[in-house]
């Protein structure tokens, strides 16, 4: 019986968690961290305790710690995301995509790059320095570099200027 609502008591955290309507990016850290965090208090309670106590206890405490851990990620994502926006407002080069807690910014190869070339574009530089100045204000940001091309070569020439352009923009940032 208390195991039954143990679970019952789980379930019914996990669907109020999930329950709201549109949740912002931030909330949506919330729950999931909260979620999380109730999973793995509860798992740690019973594992120490090995009582019904000692799961819902861990339980709630894992969730408020994990609630508030997916909060500060999601405001912290959040913050960088509208300081990138800004940056790159007047840009045409270039683009800004959320999905989740991935900011992936898009800059058009034309303007980066000549045809058939790793070596940046003069005007590029300013794009890649609004963006290098926003990266160094959130250092716990992993920033993955990718370069891409047309098809026009073969395909072991473009991997190679792939990864020569990543490497140029790479260096630009830092």
């Amino acid at each position: 019986m208390k195991r039954t609502i143990t679970i019952l008591v789980s379930l019914i955290l996990a669907i109020s968690l999930f329950s709201c309507a549109g949740p912002t990016q931030q909330e949506r850290g919330t729950k999931t961290g909260a979620l999380i965090g109730a999973a793995a208090g509860a798992i740690l309670g019973q594992a120490i305790g090995r009582n019904t106590t000692a799961t819902i206890l861990g339980a709630g405490i894992g969730a408020a710690v994990g609630g508030i851990s997916g909060n500060q990620i999601g405001s912290y994502m959040d913050r960088q995301e509208q300081e990138l926006r800004a940056a790159m407002a007047q840009s045409e080069a270039a683009s800004i995509q959320r999905t989740q807690n991935v900011l992936t910014a898009t800059f058009k190869s034309e303007v980066m790059f000549d045809f058939d070339s790793s070596t940046l574009k003069p005007g590029a530089y300013s794009e890649m320095d609004r963006v290098a100045v926003i990266l160094n204000k959130y250092p716990q940001t992993t920033i993955r570099v990718e370069g891409h091309t047309d098809s026009k070569g073969s395909e072991a020439y473009n991997q190679t200027l792939s990864e020569k352009r990543a490497m140029a923009v790479k260096n630009a940032l830092t």
